[in-house]
């Protein structure tokens, strides 16, 4: 309890009051009772998880991952390149020369000539033979005789219009229109304009300043009064709500919160340290009630038994069981061989065995040899052992 009160921050303990002091050691005991339970399964949880990760975890997931990597991964590449790649490379060629090959073929030997000597030589003679000579002939007949023809006619088209319309329509403006004009609009300003901009300054202009004067008055008025009445409303709510809450807030809430939680943290601390303590105390017993007896059993009883068995006992019989294998398989195959070798000879004996072939003396050559009885250069030497009878030659 003294460790979690000196860990506590000074700017809380300063502020505390008594009720504040007196109420924190109650609280921390009830929350360390309440934590203790759950700090010592979490710690057994983490201890349990960790030791199946170790002795369980990772040796199943390197099982899994080498019989991935065996059955799965490696047929899978060995399959893919040797069955697939060369599987694929052939189909792309049969693509090609099923789908490509025949189009490119078409294209080059029949498109492209038929369209060079079908369509574009033919469009190409026509238009240096026959269209450009005809376009040369159209455009001189133009320049000679269409464009003179053309500019007297819009010469006398344009000295027409305006005789016609334009003068007419100019003199109407001049001496008709613009005279009215003038005289229209000086009625209308004096008749009109004048009026209206003497009754503007004069009647309207006053008027509307005295109403804007009389509107600003009262909006003034009105914000006063609306002033008035929210500093009082906001007094109100001041008083009657936000300084109870506020109050409750910092004298109430803050503090049990604060104790709450660092009563949480002090019996997080202490539980840890109290379940590390049991742990540690069910480690030595299990290790001087359990490991230690195991461990001198198997050191001064079962390897002694052990080794005894070991070189007693089954030594001998592996060397003995051994040695009459091995006079098993000689056995075996010594009758085996017998078998083999009675059912030839009945099978000889009933058929009859295949001829042998008769000896055949090796081809001699023409040069002189240790078994040679001549020495004339043009008569073939002949072996020193020969099945038949041997030929005398004279001597030259």
């Amino acid at each position: 309890m003294e460790y979690g009160k000196h860990q506590a921050p000074a700017r809380y303990e300063s502020g505390d009051g008594c009720l504040t002091t007196l109420v924190r050691i109650p609280v921390r005991l009830v929350v360390l009772v309440l934590v203790l339970p759950v700090r010592m399964a979490w710690d057994a949880l983490v201890v349990g998880v960790r030791a199946a990760d170790r002795t369980l975890v990772r040796p199943l997931g390197r099982a899994l991952a080498w019989l991935f990597e065996t059955l799965v991964v490696t047929p899978a590449r060995w399959l893919y390149a040797q069955v697939l790649t060369p599987l694929g490379h052939g189909l792309r060629w049969l693509a090609v020369a099923v789908f490509v090959w025949p189009w490119v073929a078409l294209w080059r030997y029949v498109v492209v000539p038929g369209v060079r000597y079908g369509i574009v030589v033919p469009v190409t003679w026509v238009y240096a033979h026959v269209l450009t000579p005809l376009g040369h002939g159209l455009r001189w007949v133009r320049r000679a005789l269409l464009d003179p023809a053309g500019r007297a006619i819009a010469t006398a088209v344009k000295w027409l219009l305006t005789v016609v319309l334009v003068m007419p329509v100019v003199l109407l403006w001049r001496h008709v229109l613009k005279p009215l004009g003038l005289a229209a609009a000086w009625l209308a300003e004096h008749l009109i304009v004048l009026p209206l901009v003497w009754t503007y300054r004069e009647l309207l202009t006053p008027l509307g300043h005295g109403i804007a004067w009389l509107l600003d008055l009262l909006v003034r008025a009105v914000e006063a009064a609306c002033r008035g009445l929210g500093a009082a409303v906001r007094w109100l709510v001041t008083v009657l709500l936000v300084t109870p809450v506020v109050w409750v807030y910092r004298r109430i809430l803050t503090p049990v919160g604060r104790e709450t939680a660092a009563a949480f943290g002090v019996a997080w601390r202490v539980a840890g340290f109290l379940s590390r303590a049991v742990g540690r105390a069910l480690a030595w017993l299990a290790r001087h009630l359990v490991a230690a007896p195991v461990a001198w059993a198997y050191r001064t009883v079962c390897t002694p038994v052990g080794h005894f068995l070991r070189d007693a006992v089954f030594a001998p019989a592996g060397r003995v069981a051994r040695a009459v294998g091995r006079t098993a398989r000689q056995t075996l195959r010594t009758a085996r061989e017998t078998v083999r070798q009675a059912r030839r000879d009945a099978w000889r004996a009933l058929v009859g065995g295949p001829r042998e072939p008769e000896p055949r003396e090796p081809g001699s050559v023409l040069a002189r040899t240790l078994g040679s009885t001549t020495t004339v250069p043009s008569v073939a030497p002949e072996p020193e052992i020969s099945l038949r009878k041997e030929k005398s030659v004279p001597q030259g």
